[in-house]
């Protein structure tokens, strides 16, 4: 009987041991995670700090016997290292365990900044659950609150905290909101829209230290002011590179992530940016794969190895790595570079090489009154990346015609002209191309 075993309980996780149970009835499956709570999506945190939803509505499964019921071993504990030629994992309470086959989805964890303060009480990352359990008990209506980063994840936490009526500041490194997904326009566009709403927010700046006010202070402001000494300044001070100090009850860090695979390391896996696959999401190491966040997977469209963890891509490679890993061939047909983002209420988009390819043509049309932008980028007679701020009509057109790298021909030159005739535009020549179906597709989409 084979033994398999699934480090990490997130999508990726959960969908390769369902996957392979499918397949192989009678195998022995372990799925590893480092926390007590039953496996959940950390992309559904904001909308438990939101009240949208209570913590069993992260939960992946709804059904407490949902892996019972499938005959997989559920373990709470963390991987300290891997003994890949002895197919044996050393765990954090001193026991190992041995496989026959391991999957690495140990997903990503938050990329901390090297700033003083930083382990303060009242300063967290939004990552588990233990985080919005905490952040919640701070997070009230008129609390100040400071969050680092202004990236993807940090803009859907950001909407988070504002529906939970508190005094927020976002500070952001770069020099736009969301610089790693928008140009200059799209970036200052959406850190107008947030500005109008009460946010505020400095970019180009970093926190440079964060700080408990001298003993004393509070209360002697109080007693100034008549508050009998009680405590009127802020619980911290978060002092920013721009000289600027902001007092915060609260500090949310949320300055991106890294793949979590530093148990890796003198396990003879390769990792570069990620833990390396191939086609088949396997390894250097025949019978180890990776999947999801931590995987660093080889897109068919780009032509290289990307990390991109969005759930589409868990799911997909997860899928890919459980079918090879019970003998059945499967092929990841690329990766996927899609990131939609509602940032309150204002729609923006990006697909593939939004920045652009050396020696390839660009277009772009902002009209910011109505808090518009679009962003074409060619290579040659092929759009390979586009974003968009509040043009919600050809979303599924624009990935359509980025990951099937559609040949527009003469439709290139009047896309230049008028970036908004992206529909006609996928209607000719996906036609020509023989991808009709997928023009439909699109067209229902959008």
């Amino acid at each position: 009987m084979t033994h398999h075993i699934i480090i990490g309980a997130g999508p990726a996780g959960v969908i390769a041991a369902e996957t392979i149970r499918k397949h192989a009835p009678a195998d022995r499956i372990t799925l590893m995670g480092d926390e007590p709570e039953a496996p959940y999506s950390r992309m559904a945190i904001p909308y438990l700090l939101m009240g949208n939803i209570n913590e069993s509505g992260t939960y992946l499964r709804k059904t407490i016997s949902h892996f019972a019921d499938l005959r997989i071993e559920r373990v709470t504990t963390r991987v300290t290292s891997i003994d890949a030629a002895a197919r044996r994992l050393s765990l954090s309470d001193g026991s190992t365990m041995s496989f026959d086959k391991l999957l690495i989805a140990s997903g990503s964890k938050p990329a901390q900044p090297p700033v003083p303060g930083i382990d303060l009480p009242n300063v967290h990352t939004c990552w588990t659950l233990d985080d919005a359990r905490a952040i919640m008990a701070k997070a009230k209506p008129g609390a100040r609150v400071v969050q680092m980063g202004a990236g993807f994840i940090g803009c859907i936490i950001m909407e988070a905290l504002a529906s939970r009526g508190v005094k927020l500041s976002v500070v952001e490194m770069g020099d736009r909101m969301v610089p790693r997904m928008m140009g200059p326009a799209a970036g200052g566009m959406i850190r107008r829209w947030v500005e109008g709403k009460g946010i505020a927010v400095h970019t180009g700046a970093r926190v440079d230290r964060i700080e408990l006010p001298p003993p004393g202070l509070l209360e002697r402001v109080g007693a100034a002011i008549g508050l009998g000494g009680a405590s009127a300044g802020g619980a911290m001070q978060v002092k920013l590179s721009t000289g600027v100090v902001i007092d915060a009850d609260l500090v949310i860090s949320a300055t991106g992530v890294k793949p979590a695979m530093g148990f890796l390391e003198g396990s003879g896996v390769m990792c570069l940016q990620g833990v390396l696959t191939d086609e088949h999401m396997q390894t250097n190491v025949p019978g180890i794969y990776a999947a999801g966040d931590c995987a660093e997977a080889f897109d068919q469209v780009s032509g290289k190895t990307i990390v991109s963890a969005i759930q589409p891509n868990a799911a997909d490679q997860a899928y890919v790595a459980a079918m090879n890993m019970v003998g059945k061939a499967a092929v990841l047909k690329g990766v996927t570079q899609i990131n939609v983002l509602d940032t309150l209420g204002l729609i923006s988009t990006s697909f593939g090489n939004w920045e652009g390819v050396a020696g390839g043509e660009h277009a772009e049309l902002v009209d910011l009154p109505n808090h518009k932008a679009l962003s074409l980028q060619f290579d040659g007679d092929v759009l390979v990346g586009c974003n968009s701020v509040g043009w919600t009509q050809h979303v599924g057109v624009m990935r359509g015609l980025v990951e099937g790298r559609v040949k527009l021909g003469e439709w290139k030159d009047r896309l230049m002209a008028d970036p908004t005739q992206l529909m006609p535009a996928y209607l000719a020549t996906a036609q020509a191309q023989g991808q009709w179906n997928g023009a439909a597709d699109a067209r229902r989409r959008s």
